[in-house]
């Protein structure tokens, strides 16, 4: 296994797969190193969306975006929760496509477990936010845990973060800003879930070294706000 940084092997394959001056697609809701990435090695990025519950690109996104100049497409393991390899290895296969996945940092067996454990504590407790899902033989190493916040999308996210951390609880709002809306990479294109999910995801803590009394402060503290945010 290629050791550094996940963008770095994804630029090192998309330069070996040649798609200089061809189109690549990559989803907008992530890193923007994935884009970087695929200029750096003479690409062009083309935004798709994401899938609603996994976060990750939606295949039928990318099959759609495909065109005659595309060359690769980027899958991104969002989270931690894998893309839907086996669709996206299909459409590639069909359409002639490369495959530069964007792989998770990497964490022991020991952590993961961890991290899944916190995860599933969490899951069961939390009663006022929509809890991750996890797609049927996908597998999640929650490296963030990300739920989103019901109401009126940013506005009732943004109060709802700023609430738990009043309350000492560390939270942060995993993708501030789709990276077709940055000035480097703006595109003219409407994205649905990936708007959606900018505007109502935040991720809690699941740290491998969290304690039992931790979590529960943090179930606490979000279940507590269930109604705060509602209008009167």
């Amino acid at each position: 296994m290629e050791l550094g940084h996940p963008a770095d092997a994804v630029q090192r394959a998309l330069t070996s797969a040649g798609v200089r001056g061809m189109e690549v697609i990559v989803p907008s809701y992530g890193p923007v190193e994935v884009a970087d990435a695929v200029c750096q090695a003479g690409g062009v990025p083309v935004f798709v969306d994401i899938d609603a519950d996994t976060f990750c690109v939606d295949p039928a996104a990318v099959e759609a975006a495909v065109t005659s100049r595309t060359a690769a497409v980027v899958p991104v393991h969002q989270f931690g929760h894998r893309a839907d390899m086996a669709r996206i290895g299909r459409i590639a296969e069909q359409r002639g496509l490369a495959v530069a996945e964007h792989l998770d940092q990497e964490s022991s067996s020991a952590e993961i477990s961890v991290r899944q454990t916190n995860a599933a504590y969490l899951t069961r407790r939390l009663t006022d936010v929509v809890t991750p899902s996890i797609a049927p033989d996908a597998g999640h190493t929650f490296l963030q845990y990300v739920v989103r916040v019901p109401g009126n999308g940013r506005p009732d996210r943004d109060a709802f973060a700023r609430t738990l951390k009043s309350r000492g609880v560390r939270c942060r709002v995993p993708v501030q800003t789709p990276v077709h809306r940055l000035p480097l990479f703006r595109r003219d294109v409407w994205l649905p879930e990936t708007e959606r999910a900018a505007d109502e995801c935040l991720a809690l803590p699941v740290d491998a070294g969290m304690t039992r009394r931790e979590l529960h402060r943090v179930a606490s503290a979000c279940n507590a706000l269930g109604g705060l945010l509602q209008p009167a």
